[in-house]
């Protein structure tokens, strides 16, 4: 397990929305323009959308709270790409992680338009707008089951237990969901990859299945991903 992250076992989760000013942001204005026109040079079908990242955050008895700000996806890849020099604010997502039957675990491939083209991690995205409830609220757990059925056609079966693991390291604050289904897993994947086929403009170029530690690829896998699989293999 990369020495970088930390594990929280997490039993729920709390976001909500709050007005933060980001000095980073306004501060490497110009920074962000420059990055943004060389991310839109490599990968021209990437949007500058509306996203959320965490100004504030803990964990007590199992409960995390999250205070969400609002921002420009290009602040936020701009931040990243600058290896996430303000501390105070963590790139924050949700993930369902698809376990098999046989006990293999499914990855994405990002596809060679995403800005994370050819890594490959569990079906997620950067909570958006989308994912605002009228209330304030930031549905973290609703951004994980939508994102897993765009990039998969798959459902979270209904009664899964809510089971979140919080992985924190590196800038993120990354909230995996372990979900069991019943099908081995060349059956989910050839499932998956139906859907993937059928779709205009597929966001995953595939899909590939972690059996054991030794699939463990820190060529393509982030961080919280070899630090998620290790633990789940015994590593």
């Amino acid at each position: 397990m990369p020495e970088a992250f930390t594990r929280h076992a997490v039993s729920r989760i709390a976001a909500r929305r709050v007005a933060h000013d980001w000095p980073w942001a306004r501060e490497a204005a110009d920074f962000v323009t420059r990055n943004w026109a060389r991310r839109m040079a490599e990968r021209p079908g990437i949007f500058d959308g509306r996203v959320f990242l965490a100004c504030g955050w803990e964990v007590t008895e199992g409960a995390c709270r999250l205070d969400l700000f609002e921002t420009r996806y290009a602040c936020f890849l701009g931040h990243r790409d600058a290896g996430s020099p303000d501390g105070g604010v963590k790139n924050v997502f949700a993930a369902v992680v698809p376990r098999s039957a046989d006990g293999a675990v499914i990855l994405g491939i990002m596809g060679g338009h995403t800005a994370n083209a050819g890594q490959a991690y569990f079906p997620c995205g950067t909570p958006d707008l989308d994912d605002l409830r009228a209330d304030g609220r930031v549905d973290l757990a609703g951004s994980a089951a939508r994102e897993f059925t765009e990039e998969t056609g798959m459902a979270v079966p209904d009664g899964a237990p809510e089971r979140w693991t919080l992985w924190q390291g590196d800038g993120q604050l990354a909230f995996l969901r372990e979900i069991d289904f019943f099908e081995d897993a060349d059956t989910l994947v050839a499932r998956m990859d139906r859907h993937r086929r059928a779709e205009a403009a597929p966001e995953l170029a595939g899909f590939t299945i972690a059996r054991r530690t030794g699939d463990i690829d820190p060529a393509r896998m982030p961080g919280f991903v070899r630090a998620a699989l290790g633990h789940a293999f015994g590593g």
